[in-house]
């Protein structure tokens, strides 16, 4: 059995080649067929006599089988194996045909961006978060195109300062405190003079539970107290920090939550267990959890931040970015999602005053 692998060719003409898929192979079968000589077939390929010669008896050796039949004084001719390939090809062009045209023009309109001076392509690397992937579906008509990588914010911003993306998206309690688990967990990757804050959106982070909310859950300290079964997210996400970080706060470790050690890596997958029914609470963000029909307890707002080194603020695919930011359109998207709001969408934001784990803000110095 011989597998079939599938490729395109980029080129400059703007009429389609002969045929939906085109193979070199059958390309050169056909104009045998037709011309009934290697050398008539040459040149109307615009290939030598050598080259047609060498790839038919490579293609011969690789398919285990003869493809051309020659007779002293008589035209080539196709083997029985060859007309069977050529039948192949031509079932196949007219049995994909609609599916064929559409990956073509898919293909096309795609590469159309790379030639175009208004489009940007910035690469994203963040925190799972609904509002980003709606951002994406948003910028994607408006020459803007974010190649979107979700991870845990403190790979994000490793991602970033790494030059594996031009932007990162984290998140943090509104009101960070300068000597908390986050200030310990982000501060080492932010850096003052080095890397810029864009604003994008404050939400509500809470529990997620059952329907009614069964337990009746209202906080952190009730999960532990009546042994609730947490589903917690991965190390390294913005969640598990600010998990972390409440525990810390109450003198708790991570075993005094039942499920402690068992992560999801979205808040859609924390919704989804509990809402089976295998697990009852989970940290996230009200829109994972309506739409799993569960119901929330809203704790405390978070801002989620971008971040992006200064030298690339003023590059244009940051500078577009930032447009669409503060554009009404995206504002009024961003607020028609449960549990988010805008927040200073696109304007750079100072480390000192958002992120106070510096000390006090140093006159004139707007790092």
């Amino acid at each position: 059995m011989h597998s079939v692998h599938l490729h395109y060719t980029l080129d400059a003409q703007q009429a389609p080649t002969p045929g939906l898929v085109s193979h070199p192979l059958m390309t050169m079968l056909q104009s045998i067929e037709k011309q009934g000589s290697i050398s008539a077939s040459a040149r109307e390929l615009g290939l030598s006599y050598r080259h047609v010669w060498g790839a038919l008896k490579r293609w011969e050796q690789e398919l285990g089988n003869e493809l051309i039949v020659w007779e002293k004084g008589q035209a080539a001719r196709l083997t029985e194996f060859g007309r069977k390939l050529m039948w192949a090809e031509r079932q196949t062009q007219a049995r994909l045909a609609p599916q064929i045209q559409a990956l073509r023009a898919d293909l096309e309109r795609t590469f159309a961006a790379a030639f175009d001076p208004d489009v940007h392509v910035l690469t994203l690397y963040a925190s799972h978060d609904d509002a980003v992937a709606r951002l994406q579906e948003q910028t994607a008509s408006q020459g803007l195109h974010l190649d979107v990588r979700f991870c845990g914010s403190v790979d994000a911003i490793r991602a970033l300062n790494e030059g594996r993306c031009s932007v990162a998206g984290f998140h943090t309690l509104e009101t960070p405190a300068a000597r908390s688990f986050s200030a310990r967990t982000y501060k080492p990757l932010l850096k003052l003079g080095q890397h810029k804050l864009i604003g994008f959106a404050k939400r509500w982070v809470g529990l997620m539970v059952a329907p009614g909310n069964p337990l009746a859950l209202q906080s952190l300290d009730d999960a532990v107290s009546r042994q609730a079964r947490f589903v917690n997210r991965d190390l390294g996400t913005g969640t598990r920090v600010l998990l972390d970080q409440w525990l810390q706060e109450r003198g708790l470790t991570g075993g005094h939550l039942k499920g402690y050690e068992d992560a999801e890596p979205s808040h859609a997958a924390v919704a989804a267990r509990i809402a089976s029914g295998r697990a009852d609470v989970g940290l996230g963000i009200q829109s994972a959890a309506q739409r799993q029909g569960l119901s929330f307890v809203p704790l405390q707002t978070e801002n989620y931040w971008l971040v992006c080194l200064k030298s690339a603020l003023e590059t244009a695919a940051v500078a577009s970015l930032r447009k669409r930011l503060q554009s009404q359109d995206w504002q009024h998207a961003l607020d028609s999602i449960p549990g988010y709001q805008a927040h200073t969408p696109g304007q750079v934001q100072s480390l000192r005053r958002v992120l106070p784990w510096w000390g006090p803000p140093l006159l004139g110095n707007n790092s």
